[in-house]
């Protein structure tokens, strides 16, 4: 396990260096991330007691995957096409998601999405324990921005564990494990393909 100091490349920028493209490089990052967010949003894994969306991995992916700014500008391109009524979220789209019970869940996704940006441009994202540690952090920022915001829109704090966190912890952890499993091995692919 190899922590770097400073800031190691990202994925992307392994995968597509920064030199070539510039802004339209990040632009076009940002909207495929974007529609990934989509269609995460939209994907749901049959389980018990509650159905699991694959949006969580998706932000955890985007996040170690393009480092913390371009992750951060990614998720304010979707949590935007959302506000102005794009049905980019589980269930539509327009600006009564950020006054809902899923806003603290939204704001958790953009948090969630640069910090675990940030452990990977620290090389996080390269070996299968400091991932899964990676986006176990990240996960918990989702769910304690979600359930701390559901908590005040219901008035209830048990309430807001029993119905915005219980029935989802199976599938975080499902989710953490993919992704821990998945991006090192990106990594390794990368690495061989580009000859670093």
């Amino acid at each position: 396990m190899q922590v770097t100091a400073g800031t190691a490349p990202t994925l992307i920028d392994t995968i597509w260096p920064r030199q070539s493209g510039g802004l339209l490089r990040m632009v076009l990052l940002a909207v495929a991330g974007s529609i990934l967010m989509a269609l995460s949003a939209r994907t749901q894994v049959p389980m018990w007691p509650v159905p699991m969306t694959m949006q969580t991995f998706a932000v955890l992916v985007i996040g170690m995957s393009f480092g913390w700014r371009l992750a951060g500008a990614t998720l304010l391109l979707y949590l935007a096409e959302g506000a102005v009524g794009l049905p980019v979220f589980a269930s539509g789209g327009g600006i009564a998601y950020f006054a809902g019970p899923t806003t603290g869940y939204l704001v958790g996704f953009l948090v969630a999405a640069m910090l675990v940006g940030w452990l990977g441009e620290k090389g996080w994202d390269r070996s299968v324990p400091l991932t899964f540690v990676a986006m176990f952090i990240g996960t918990g920022v989702i769910f304690a921005l979600g359930v701390a915001w559901l908590s005040v829109f219901l008035d209830n704090f048990q309430a807001a564990l029993v119905n915005g966190f219980s029935p989802f912890i199976v599938g975080a952890f499902v989710k953490i494990a993919l992704a821990a499993a998945v991006l090192p091995l990106v990594w390794k692919f990368a690495i061989r393909k580009r000859g670093v």
